[in-house]
C-alpha cells in the first residue's frame, strides 16, 4: 500500500508541475484583455470608446467619475497629453481614443513604458468618428517625462 500512496502523491506533484508550466507558457487571454475604463457620466465619445473596444475582443469595466483629476494624478499622465478618459489594461495606462489595435501592439511588445497617449479628441478616431471626417493624429508612448510616437493615424 505504501508504494500505491506515494506514486499517487508523485503523480500529483507532476500534474501540478504541468499545469503550473502551461499556465506560465499560455497565461490566459483573458487576463491581458481586461481593460478598466475612468470616464465622465455624461460623456458619449467615451462610451464609444468602449464599445470600439469591447467590439475588438477587450473585456472592459466602466468607473464613472465627476472628476477625474485625481485618477490621472495617480496613474502618471502627464498634463499635456490627457484627454476625456483614462484605462488601465496589462499595467498600462491608456489615454484617450486609443485605437485597440495599438494596444495590442503595446501588450505584444511590453515596452519599458508608462502607456499610451492620444491627446486631444481627434476626429475619426475611435468614438469620435464624425460622419466619416478624420483627422491625422499621434498616438504618443510616455514614461517618466520621456514621450515617443508609438503610431500614426
Amino acid at each position: 500500500m505504501q508504494f500505491a500512496r506515494r506514486t499517487v502523491v508523485a503523480g500529483g506533484v507532476a500534474v501540478a508541475a504541468l499545469a503550473t508550466a502551461g499556465w506560465l507558457l499560455f497565461p490566459a487571454s483573458t487576463a491581458e484583455a481586461d481593460v478598466m475604463v475612468y470616464k465622465s457620466p455624461s460623456c458619449g465619445c467615451c462610451g464609444g470608446w468602449v464599445d470600439h473596444m469591447r467590439a475588438n475582443g477587450f473585456t472592459v469595466a466602466v468607473k464613472e467619475r465627476d472628476d477625474l483629476t485625481p485618477v490621472k494624478a495617480r496613474l502618471g499622465v502627464p498634463d499635456s497629453l490627457q484627454s476625456c478618459h483614462t484605462a488601465e489594461v496589462g499595467g498600462y495606462v491608456v489615454e484617450g481614443h486609443v485605437l485597440a489595435a495599438d494596444i495590442r501592439r503595446l501588450l505584444a511588445e511590453r515596452p519599458r513604458a508608462r502607456g499610451l497617449a492620444v491627446p486631444g479628441m481627434p476626429a475619426g478616431s475611435p468614438g469620435m468618428e464624425d460622419g466619416g471626417r478624420k483627422e491625422a493624429y499621434r498616438v504618443i508612448l510616455f514614461g517618466d517625462g520621456e514621450h515617443s510616437v508609438y503610431a500614426r493615424h
